[in-house]
């Protein structure tokens, strides 16, 4: 029978000033071929990252299990050969590894490698997922991933289970031992303990995925793909993922609010969802729609909806919305005080705190209801005393809270519960919707039904990078930058009428720096000069090596050396360096020409970065000293019927200090990371306009990602002589900005979006 939440009308009106949000979790998988059974889709984890898991999650388990002792092997066990519950020396033997072999990990160092692998793992998913062009690989990888962790953890328990009693045997048959009994004693702990010890060690491997994701994971797949799936993947970092049915008492009170389990509760979920439905009944808020129940089920789903409606319990005096919210929180709290399930509610909040006391003795829905019924308070206390030294006296407290408990407080109690619940609401769909996705999957372990899998073209195939076959390294496109220092001339005679050594000035502030990024970026030198420098990067066949975008990252740290450099110089009253970067992306490999054993690269690349990196003296005399954000501009300076087909040739540029990228490196810069497109009102050559900026996330190394912004220009025809724009064209240019400011102004506007 539906409750009565004061009068229907004065809550409905009351809601109306109010705005409500909803989220229906959805796991969408689309573009994947199903696997030989022709109803899940094959995967296939990498062995080594198989076995790293076993071992961390056993070591887990003892530690948690408090067993660590009784599976480690027995030295004095392997002597006893031929006694008593001993084993045979010949199967010692076999067991007993090699004397060179190495010791075995450490359980600290287990973690870190397992943690290693588990980010290095997923970098590998996205990848394939990038290089299939569908994000759905990934989160096919994902539901794998949590599919086998759960097998694992359930899998890794039973095999220290049977490794205890393994051990326990070498005891049977001889006389009481202290040891044995201590053992065997340990044995059982450990076995009821069952439940609790799974909860720790799941608890710590979600933790492990929750750090790889933040410091990794997440920033990775926003490169590649940006927000693409955002709220798809919160699905993963679901607190109960690792739980059988998303009921839990000890994570439920730590993170949500502890229900009831038994038929007899009044505050299971199932009841206290309906008395939630009825709420949002009574609010009038479905009003005419023909989807009410999917919508309030999506109401449930945003917690930040308990705050609208009742400011989760202690709405804010003097604001537009306090009254509304009042009135809301009390007919919430009557509501649940009619359905008799506010106490149950409060009591939950209070057992809380008292649960690392008085559990595993106490059952913490007894506890609970301890704090509630005297008769069940009596039962508790009894228990407690045939256990000894474990007082009663703060469960007794807590009981007298919770009976003393006034309206304000219990109002506090509803609207506090009200979010509380809408989280586990949330969770528990999103756990759902994970079930399912992880029932798609199959998880392949036998070598056999792999190899079917692979024939038949249905198998996806997870192998961290040193697992993978080596493939011929055939280059399939380069990279050229050109960095044109200009103004050396003039420092070198600076430096000689001071007496200093030109060489060895430019060598420890410019090209010495230079050469120690080149590992870095796996870029290599075509040739240096005292002017200019140039370098080549390459991309291979089968592999996603970012090339365009680390080549930017490489020029923006020269960039960065050449400003320290200025800042030094100009301390010292030497002159300045300019450097204008080129960088040119080519879709094929380079030529070569032999001279004797030296190779010559033949590309067209290096004819166009050495054009994009240069600077027109009148540019510079026209543009220098404006107070504009940016350090690259192109200028077309003949009509177009006069260019005789070639505009290129007949462009006026500027690059001082700015880094210019040809269309082709842009285009390449767009398939190798996602890119956002923002639009900013900025001081240009003539005034305020409206500028095209794209900005993303660089993977530079394991873990370590820069920011890029590049500009989309449009090439101005102009008066040369008068500095005046005539036309517009339809030429476009880039530019990887180099100001901070710009970097800052696109983190405001993406910040404000959000």
């Amino acid at each position: 029978m539906p409750l009565r939440f004061l009068e229907r009308t004065s809550l409905a009106e009351h809601a109306r000033s109010l705005t409500l949000s909803t989220y229906t979790p959805e796991l969408t998988i689309t573009g994947l071929v199903t696997g030989v059974d022709n109803v899940r889709h094959d995967v296939y984890l990498s062995p080594k990252f198989m076995e790293l898991s076993r071992g961390h999650i056993s070591d887990l388990i003892e530690k948690y299990g408090a067993v660590e002792e009784l599976v480690k092997e027995d030295p004095l066990a392997n002597k006893s050969a031929g006694s008593v519950g001993s084993f045979p020396a010949a199967f010692n033997a076999r067991i007993a590894p090699p004397k060179d072999a190495p010791p075995p990990p450490k359980p600290s160092d287990r973690a870190a490698d397992f943690k290693k692998a588990l980010a290095d793992l997923q970098v590998v998913a996205l990848n394939v997922a990038k290089e299939k062009a569908n994000i759905s690989v990934d989160l096919l990888f994902r539901l794998a991933l949590i599919k086998q962790l759960r097998s694992e953890l359930s899998n890794q328990f039973n095999a220290v289970l049977e490794r205890c009693r393994t051990r326990l045997k070498s005891y049977d048959g001889m006389r009481a031992s202290p040891k044995g009994v201590e053992y065997r004693d340990l044995f059982l702990r450990f076995q009821v303990a069952k439940k609790v010890v799974l909860r720790k060690a799941a608890t710590e491997i979600f933790n492990t995925l929750r750090e790889v994701e933040k410091e990794t994971v997440a920033r990775m797949r926003r490169s590649l793909f940006g927000e693409t799936d955002a709220m798809t993947y919160e699905l993963f970092l679901n607190r109960l993922v690792f739980t059988e049915d998303g009921r839990d008492d000890y994570l439920n009170a730590e993170h949500y609010v502890m229900l009831g389990n038994y038929d007899r509760d009044p505050d299971r979920f199932p009841l206290l969802d309906e008395i939630a439905h009825d709420f949002l009944e009574n609010l009038e808020i479905a009003k005419g729609r023909r989807d009410k129940e999917s919508y309030f089920e999506g109401v449930m789903n945003v917690p930040e909806n308990a705050q609208e409606l009742m400011g989760a319990g202690s709405p804010q005096e003097g604001t537009p919305k306090s009254k509304a919210q009042k009135a809301l929180l009390t007919g919430w709290t009557n509501g649940l005080e009619q359905a008799d399930v506010l106490l149950h509610i409060i009591s939950s909040y209070e057992v809380a705190p008292l649960l690392a006391e008085y559990t595993p003795v106490i059952n913490p829905q007894q506890m609970k209801n301890a704090l509630i019924s005297r008769t069940e308070a009596k039962r508790v206390e009894q228990l407690l005393e045939q256990h000894g030294r474990i007082s009663a006296d703060k469960l007794q407290q807590a009981a007298k809270r919770v009976a003393g408990c006034n309206g304000a407080d219990r109002a506090r109690y509803a609207g506090r519960f009200l979010g509380d619940f809408m989280r586990y609401h949330r969770d528990i769909k999103r756990l759902d919707v994970l079930n399912a996705g992880v029932d798609s999957v199959n998880v392949i372990a036998n070598e056999k039904l792999r190899e079917l899998s692979a024939i038949n073209n249905t198998l996806y195939e997870f192998l961290l990078p040193e697992e993978q076959k080596p493939t011929e390294e055939k280059v399939i496109d380069h990279i050229i930058l050109k960095a044109d220092i200009r103004e050396s001339t003039t420092l070198t005679r600076t430096l000689f009428e001071r007496g200093l050594n030109p060489a060895s000035y430019f060598s420890l502030n410019f090209y010495e720096p230079i050469n120690k990024l080149l590992p870095k970026y796996s870029a290599s030198k075509v040739f240096i000069e005292g002017d200019a420098v140039i370098l080549s990067m390459f991309e291979h066949e089968g592999l996603n090596e970012f090339g365009v975008a680390r080549c930017c990252m490489l020029a923006r740290e020269m960039i960065e050396i050449v400003n320290g450099y200025n800042e030094k110089s100009t301390a010292s009253g030497l002159p300045p360096l300019e450097l204008g970067i080129g960088i040119c992306f080519q879709d094929s490999a380079p030529m070569y020409l032999m001279d004797g054993n030296n190779r010559i690269m033949i590309s067209k690349a290096l004819n166009e970065s050495d054009r994009l990196s240069g600077c027109t003296k009148g540019a510079k005399k026209l543009i220098s000293g404006r107070n504009i954000p940016f350090n690259v501009f192109s200028f077309q300076t003949v009509d177009d019927k006069d260019t005789g087909g070639i505009p290129e040739e007949f462009l006026m540029r500027y690059n001082i200090g700015g880094i210019h990228i040809n269309v082709a490196a842009f285009e390449k810069l767009r398939t190798e990371i996602k890119l956002e497109e923002h639009v900013i009102e900025l001081p240009m050559l003539w005034g305020m306009q409206k500028v095209k900026l794209y900005s993303g996330l660089v993977p530079v190394a394991a873990g370590v990602f820069h920011k890029i912004v590049v500009r989309e220009g449009i090439i101005p025809h102009i008066n040369a002589t008068e500095f005046t724009a005539k036309a517009w064209t339809e030429r476009k240019y880039y530019e990887v900005c180099t100001t901070q400011a710009v970097y800052d102004m696109v983190a405001d506007r993406a910040g404000a979006a959000d």
